[in-house]
């Protein structure tokens, strides 16, 4: 069975390669770091008008009415200059949502906003002191007649000062989630936050008491949990994709610096020692994006299972081995690799600030386990052996 990107979309990544060389590739990123935006909102106009902001977003709503494969490009690009940005919970996790689960004036306020880049979601779930379980959510959200009422703090928020818009997770009178729309106000508190990749910026929200119109309920009060369970599904398909990216990058980097840096009189890239080390990673590198592209396909194409076990595969997978490679990168750089002037440290940073979002890789193991029947099996051979005695 073929994975591969199809001619349409191998050519748009050359499009997008090249406009994104164009603007500097990581100089975006370091900008960003430095609290300078304007090249950052000048990659994502540029990127809205070759038309990845309207990719998966319906015809109706000014979109393409495309697929999640044809998303791979765009995010493998931007994970390969570690683009800032709220594109992958935008595009991953709010439209397939919205798309699925929204009223047609939800539909009408966001997509083609979405769909033009002038608008973009963050999602504000995890809270102090707790972690990604659904049971942890301590959030409220209660009914007033016309309006909710939301009441509770998130943080590590991603780029919660630059959204137009959050998904907020909370907790119903009746105990189960709910998923809420909240536009970005000047009153709502958003407080930045330190980060390991400050070309991040994650945030504190606090909701005291927050009103917002009932119409921005997204679904019915008990759809809550499915809602956020498929969401999730393609958040984590578009992230293995992005860490590809980053992974490509890192790569190339290494490879570039083991022929042109000599010791001995002659290249590094002769060494044994650092030509193992680059094959591995260039292993690694043609797994995880195997395992995404399956992700995606699986979106598209297949029962809820599959697309877990899938999913999950190349989430825990590609994060694991982000890390592991853009160490080696540093490695292979030696002393120079720990220079801010290097790229390297940026691939790390991200890589590290992925590690643990949305879950950590062995969540998402128990997860992939779970999907594929062998929790079941485990707990069942753990009775018997209690039944028997043994």
């Amino acid at each position: 069975m073929d994975f591969a990107l199809n001619e349409d979309q191998e050519m748009f990544r050359t499009y997008l390669r090249k406009y994104l060389e164009k603007i500097g590739k990581t100089d975006v990123a370091r900008e960003y770091i430095k609290e300078n935006t304007d090249a950052w909102k000048e990659a994502v106009s540029g990127l809205a008008e070759l038309g990845a902001t309207a990719i998966n977003i319906p015809e109706e709503q000014d979109g393409l009415g495309l697929g999640t494969v044809d998303l791979i490009p765009v995010l493998e690009e931007m994970g390969r200059v570690v683009l800032p940005g709220l594109y992958l919970e935008t595009m991953m996790f709010a439209v397939p949502i919205l798309k699925q689960y929204g009223t047609a004036e939800q539909k009408e306020k966001y997509l083609p906003g979405i769909a033009a880049g002038s608008t973009s979601l963050s999602l504000a779930w995890l809270e102090p002191g707790k972690d990604y379980s659904m049971g942890e959510v301590a959030c409220e959200v209660l009914d007033n007649g016309d309006t909710l009422i939301l009441d509770g703090v998130k943080e590590l928020v991603p780029d919660g000062d630059m959204a137009d818009a959050f998904v907020v997770i909370a907790r119903n009178s009746q105990g189960e989630i709910s998923l809420i729309l909240v536009d970005q106000d000047d009153k709502l508190p958003v407080r930045r936050q330190n980060c390991v990749d400050a070309s991040k910026h994650v945030t504190e929200i606090t909701f005291d008491q927050w009103s917002v119109p009932k119409s921005q309920l997204l679904g019915t009060w008990e759809q809550g949990k499915d809602i956020l369970e498929e969401g999730v599904l393609h958040l984590n398909a578009g992230l293995s994709s992005l860490q590809v990216g980053g992974m490509a990058s890192v790569v190339d980097m290494a490879a570039e610096y083991a022929n042109i840096r000599e010791q001995f009189g002659q290249p590094i890239g002769r060494f044994q020692a650092i030509k193992h080390t680059i094959v591995d990673m260039k292993m690694d590198l043609e797994m995880a994006r195997s395992l995404s592209y399956y992700a995606s396909w699986t979106l598209e194409e297949t029962d809820t299972k599959e697309q877990q076990s899938a999913v999950y595969s190349a989430r825990a997978f590609a994060t694991d081995a982000f890390i592991r490679l853009a160490s080696q990168n540093i490695q292979i750089h030696g002393g120079v690799g720990f220079t801010e002037e290097m790229d390297c440290h940026l691939f790390l940073k991200r890589a590290r600030f992925y590690e643990h979002y949305l879950g950590s890789v062995r969540d998402y193991q128990e997860r992939i386990a779970s999907a594929l029947g062998w929790n079941k099996t485990h707990d069942q051979t753990k009775t018997e052996r209690v039944v028997h005695g043994s």
